[in-house]
């Protein structure tokens, strides 16, 4: 049988198999499928087509049955499970299967009302729309065809208060009105502008004021399509609606009940500044003075409504309760205009116990258990102090490849203490953020053994803060941040290693770090209607400079030929600065394309000619590069191979990574990927390691490693298990030769090439 026989037979099977998936074979006798609605707008005149047909495409009822390519695979499914399904497999594609959508079941009629209804809340008064039904053998679409004129167009907005001091405050921020001269009429601003100038009276201690007590009267002129609006208030409105509130008692219970219908206003009290405080002080879990500092509403203050936020958040924040509520109620005072507070707080236990375990697969071949123990004193000071007591400990080793005998072990005890507040030797001032700051100490010691290559004991102490501006922005700084890292028990092989890689040896000498860094967070993604969302993580961080600085002054030339020493050992001195850019596009069926950019560049100087081991940048593994083992590309056209450099790997001084990844979903909590990883890491053109080639921007182009792959992803919201298997397009394929495609390499079907190039990457949560 010739091919073009064979291709004609292939495409009748082809054509035979989307006729079946178009879900129109087992239709009712008589009914169509129906396919959607489609909108036509005639007009006249100049107007922005794009938007106003998006607005009335969210009109059109109802949505057609899911296809992809003509292809409806879950109406198929539907389909094929048959009336009464009987089998739990067919019962199963009844389930997930879509019903047909029938031309019988739409309402063109009350859909072009609904569409004239859409546009008039955007400025066009004066719309028709009328409908057509358009048949074919199997289905059926509509059209729907809306005549229409431009929008109309706000001249002005006066303002008609009869309240004088409700006027005055409104008055006060007419600049930031969302109704705008010159721009098109929109229903949705209207609405927003009430629900602003309600937010600032809140503030201003209109406790009962309420966003449907305005009023927009309009005038439209049909020769010029404008419209102009007066604000005033509705006829009827309550006395206190126009009432200025004030703060009279504030009751505070922090030991607060949820069987409790009511304060239980019979137990003991204290008052401590202008405050009463239900209980017994001795009895108290947290001090006072303490929670004073996250209340911002005090007695005789006008009422805020966004003190009343700044005191839930900043109360929740602490960490110590379950649930807050602060209830309002009449002052029973001869004088109207003021509220009496009542903020009911339920605790949390004050020790908590944790122990997890999992077991590790890295894409180096390594597989072994973690574990960690964890104790939690959330008030170790009385305080709200977060005291964190963790052990944890793990096992790796090698069970494939040439180094299958080849294994480590360590264990890293730690003591963190969070302070939810500044601890700093000047006074701060107070802030309106809804967060609290917060300060950090932190006491780790890591023991790390690499059978048959070295021992290493590393002490760190960290002091920093942590505080956020808003929902999207996070600061962290650690301004002390002190490590020390010793070896021992160096095998004789681990000894020769170094001596053949001068790199490698000077990597690990310099293990006295005492600097500090700063990081600063953008992040959009908790704004989850955003279509668009970015993130950004930028981090600088520097060691060494105090030192030197007091050498400078003894006398002192610190360099890195005659290197100066703090505590017997040298110190490292070295700049580093990184920026982690991300965009996350949301498609409208929920699946998502996620990019990143990583750049970063560090700069030994000083006392020092190479980065510290742990300050080295990497490339390669399950958040990486994921068609590469880990940390195994560069630095530059340096070779790595994981069969012979073990547990060690050398990284670089600059690095440069950019990935992208489509998601999407399969079913239910399986969701799946497609992406594509390039990148590199480079050392600089002034390192005295004679290792790759350095970063030059002459050729950094040429020395970028390309991969791609698959992933499959079980994401339960608070559990992700990743799955990602890639290979190579890009790479270094033997030592002394530079990269290049591999693309016409590929061969699934050869196993020697799958052992070679497919690497399985298993981890925790999503790559970025």
């Amino acid at each position: 049988m010739t091919r073009s026989i064979l291709n004609k037979y292939f495409l009748i099977l082809i054509c035979l198999l989307l006729a079946a998936c178009s879900g129109t074979k087992h239709l009712p006798k008589g009914e169509k499928l129906y396919t959607g609605g489609e909108i036509k707008l005639e007009t006249t005149d100049k107007i922005n087509k794009r938007f106003i047909k998006t607005i009335a495409e969210s009109a059109v009822r109802p949505a057609p049955n899911k296809s992809y390519l003509g292809i409806r695979p879950k109406l198929w499914m539907y389909m094929a499970a048959g009336e009464n399904p009987k089998t739990k497999f067919k019962k199963w594609l009844k389930k997930t299967g879509e019903a047909p959508v029938l031309i019988s079941s739409v309402k063109p009629g009350v859909t072009t009302a609904i569409i004239d209804a859409k546009l008039f809340n955007i400025g066009i008064f004066k719309s028709y729309s009328e409908s057509k039904i358009v048949e074919k053998k199997h289905t059926a679409k509509v059209i729907y065809t809306s005549h229409i004129h431009k929008p109309y167009i706000v001249k002005e907005l006066n303002y008609a208060i009869s309240d004088d001091s409700l006027s005055y405050t409104i008055l006060t921020e007419k600049k930031k009105s969302f109704i705008k001269p010159g721009e098109d009429y929109n229903l949705d601003i209207l609405k927003n502008e009430r629900i602003r100038i309600d937010a600032l009276l809140k503030n201003n201690g209109y406790f009962y004021f309420n966003p449907d007590y305005l009023l927009f009267k309009a005038d439209t002129s049909a020769v010029n399509h404008t419209i102009s609006f007066k604000l005033t208030l509705k006829d009827s409105i309550p006395k206190n609606a126009l009432t200025v509130y004030r703060i009279n008692k504030v009751f505070i219970d922090q030991d607060y009940s949820l069987n409790e219908e009511v304060p239980d206003r019979t137990k003991d009290t204290i008052r401590y500044r202008n405050n009463v405080f239900i209980g017994k002080e001795s009895e108290m879990n947290i001090r006072p003075r303490v929670i004073l500092r996250s209340v911002y509403l005090k007695k005789n203050e006008i009422y805020s409504r966004q003190n009343h936020n700044i005191t839930l958040n900043r109360l929740m924040s602490m960490g110590n309760f379950k649930f807050v509520q602060v209830k309002f109620s009449d002052s029973d005072t001869i004088a109207p205009g003021f509220l009496d507070v009542t903020i009911l707080m339920t605790t949390m236990p004050n020790y908590t116990f944790r122990a997890g375990t999992d077991l590790v697969s890295k894409s180096n071949n390594f597989t072994g258990p973690r574990m960690n123990l964890s104790l939690l004193n959330r008030n170790t000071f009385k305080g709200a102090e977060l005291l964190n007591l963790n052990m944890a400990g793990s096992f790796e080793a090698q069970f494939s490849g040439n180094n299958k005998n080849l294994y480590s072990y360590s264990w890293n005890p730690q003591v963190e203490l969070t302070f939810p507040r500044f601890i700093v030797p000047f006074k701060t001032k107070r802030t309106n953020s809804i967060y609290i700051p917060k300060t950090r100490l932190s006491l780790s010691y890591n023991y790390l053994k690499r059978v048959d290559y070295f021992d290493m004991r590393t002490s760190q102490f960290i002091y920093g803060f942590k505080w956020k501006e808003n929902i999207k922005k996070e600061h962290e700084l650690n301004p002390i941040n002190v490590s020390y890292t010793s070896l021992g028990n160096q095998s004789a092989a681990f000894t020769e290693l170094l001596a053949t890689n001068p790199f490698l040896k000077k990597s690990y000498e310099e293990q006295f770090i005492a600097g500090g860094n700063y990081s600063f967070t953008y992040n959009e993604q908790v704004v989850p209607v955003k279509k668009m969302q970015y993130f950004l993580l930028a981090t600088a961080e520097t060691a060494g400079n105090v030192f030197s600085l007091a050498k400078l002054i003894g006398g002192e030339k610190p360099s890195s030929e005659n290197p100066s020493k703090v505590v017997g050992s040298i110190y490292s001195q070295y700049a580093k600065l990184s920026i982690d850019a991300r965009g996350y596009f949301n498609f409208s069926d929920k699946n998502k394309m996620a990019m990143r950019v990583f750049a970063g560049v560090a700069k030994p100087f000083g006392n020092s000619s190479i980065l510290p081991y742990t300050k080295q940048f990497f490339s390669g593994g399950p958040n990486s590069l994921r068609a590469f083992q880990i940390n195994s590309v560069g630095p530059g056209t340096n070779y790595q191979n994981s069969d012979n450099r073990g547990f060690l790997q050398l990284g670089g001084d600059i690095k440069l990574e950019m990935n992208g990844e489509y998601r999407f979903n399969i079913y239910r909590f399986f969701k799946g990927a497609l992406f594509v990883d390039a990148g590199n890491v480079w050392l600089q053109k002034s390192n005295p390691a004679n290792t790759g080639s350095p970063f030059l921007f002459s050729t950094f182009m040429n020395e970028i490693a390309v991969g791609t792959g698959v992933g499959l992803r079980i994401d339960v919201s608070f559990f992700i298990l990743r799955f990602d298997l890639a290979m190579p397009l890009r790479k270094i394929p033997k030592p002394g030769d530079n990269f290049r495609w591999v693309t016409d390499q590929i061969n699934f079907a050869n196993s020697s090439w799958r052992s070679q190039n497919l690497i399985l990457n298993i981890a925790i949560g999503y790559p970025f």
